[in-house]
């Protein structure tokens, strides 16, 4: 096996070979996770109220998954799901570690699983497979992954040659607006653009988790006046004008970076994801069932839209289900490089369906949440074809069965009325869960107290050194 620098050396000549022939050279990434944007917050999408025109833009010259998910119910598992391409057992993050909701808080009927804080550094990334490719890699916003400037655990240590935290360019903590009135989306996106025209000679990776659009919102005053206008003239209270005005905010953008690939020539040569980490808070996920830190789909179901000069149906739809842990190996065949040697990948390639295909090889999904965030239980769900189960550890592992073609908003559960198929999937979801190793939670919480509440307060912790703190929400 070729060392690391050999190999790039390897690659980067036959970079050169190809372009000397003419042909485009392998093609650049531009990745842009949002924090806990749900399904339907963006035009594309559906929705009517909030005004995205670069984003809708995307989809309309790129591939929209209409059945995109999530690979975890809240933002530091799917994070790891997205940087390792492995499903939640596999790299033991299963939730955000909250120091005030411990593994046998009196508010939780079972012991919850024991969940990691960072992600191994054994993990070879995906950021590491491709700048071991020949790729310039860089990473703007939330980790979230590990604690710390520097180290094994951050983002610099896990494969990125640049990183910017939001303290580096002068945020505090959750903060949106720095002293002088910077807006931090506009801050992230002006490194973006420094590090792509420094790099744009060269295949480049642009991980982009933007600390938007999760709350408490700080939006734009311009464009705040403007949704509170809209919204005096619009009968829905689901409406909320500081939420509107911070995912345009990150539409701009979104704008901002498309006309500079544009105008250095790289929109042919640059592929284009834009997605979510979770499902949406409550008020912005119906009609579907829950939000954030629910496997309902309200929690895991995410927009998702690829834009790409290559691909066979631009403006199309893709009905296929899609998660976070098919990034990895999508990134990989469209940079023509393997899997690093040892490394389990979970997920599929989407390349098939970005030429075309309407399925990808794969008959299920699934989810492992064994832990307690916010009002959510320790749960595990699995998806074949439209059936999903979901199993809650409460109250004797119930299961519920729902048929996501006919009933999409899980309004019906069918578990009494389809016995043979609950008891298929279930049998499956543990067969699963037995092969990969998924940390079941099966001890009640002799603590427990039905009375008692989970504690309350700010979101603390979600800071620039790329760690969050404690809060039951995030």
């Amino acid at each position: 096996m070729l060392a690391k620098g050999t190999f790039a050396a390897v690659v980067a000549l036959c970079a050169m070979s190809a372009s000397s022939a003419g042909e485009l050279r392998r093609p650049n990434f531009v990745v842009i996770l949002m924090d806990d944007m749900g399904w339907r917050d963006v035009g594309f999408a559906g929705n009517k109220f909030v005004e995205t025109p670069n984003i809708d833009r995307l989809a309309k010259s790129g591939l929209t998954f209409t059945q995109s998910y999530s690979s975890a119910p809240n933002c530091a598992p799917t994070r790891a799901c997205l940087m390792s391409g492995q499903y939640t057992p596999r790299h033991g993050i299963y939730t955000v570690v909250d120091p005030r909701q411990p593994s046998g808080s009196p508010w939780h009927k079972m012991l919850g699983a024991r969940s990691e804080s960072e992600l191994p550094t054994k993990i070879v990334t995906v950021a590491e497979a491709l700048r071991d490719g020949g790729y310039a890699t860089a990473f703007f916003g939330m980790w979230n992954l590990g604690r710390g400037r520097t180290g094994p655990v951050t983002p610099g240590g896990q494969g990125f040659d640049q990183v910017v935290f939001p303290e580096n360019i002068g945020f505090a903590k959750d903060a949106y607006f720095d002293d002088d009135g910077r807006y931090l989306s506009d801050r992230l996106t002006d490194a973006v653009l420094e590090f792509v025209e420094r790099h744009r000679a060269e295949p480049f990776f642009v991980y982009l988790p933007d600390h938007a659009v999760h709350a408490p919102y700080e939006p734009k005053p311009e464009l705040l006046k403007k949704y509170e206008q809209k919204a005096a003239r619009d009968d829905d209270r689901r409406n909320n004008p500081a939420y509107a005005a911070t995912i345009e905010a990150v539409d701009q953008n979104v704008g901002r970076i498309m006309a500079a690939l544009q105008q250095w020539n790289l929109v042919e040569n640059t592929v284009v994801i834009f997605t979510s980490d979770n499902g949406g808070t409550p008020q912005f996920t119906a009609p579907l069932n829950g939000s954030k830190g629910h496997l309902y789909e309200g929690g895991i179901r995410v927009p998702l839209v690829v834009s790409w000069s290559g691909l066979a149906n631009a403006g199309g739809r893709c009905d296929a289900p899609v998660t976070s842990v098919d990034l990895y190996p999508t990134l990989l065949e469209l940079a023509a490089l393997k899997p690093p040697q040892g490394h389990v990948l979970d997920g599929v390639s989407w390349v098939p369906a970005l030429k075309g295909a309407t399925e990808l090889p794969r008959t299920r999904l699934f989810w492992h949440f064994p832990c307690y965030v916010g009002k959510a239980t320790p749960s595990s769900a699995v998806r074949e074809g439209d059936f999903k189960l979901i199993e809650f550890y409460e109250d004797g592992g119930r299961r519920e069965l729902y048929d996501l073609r006919t009933d999409p908003n899980e309004r019906h559960d069918l578990a009494r009325a389809m016995p043979d198929k609950a008891a298929a999937l279930y049998k499956i979801l543990q067969a699963w869960q037995t092969e990969i190793g998924a940390a079941i939670p099966r001890n009640n919480n002799p603590n427990y107290d039905p009375k008692a509440q989970p504690q309350r307060g700010s979101r603390g912790g979600k800071d620039g050194t790329g760690g969050r703190g404690p809060t039951n929400e995030s």
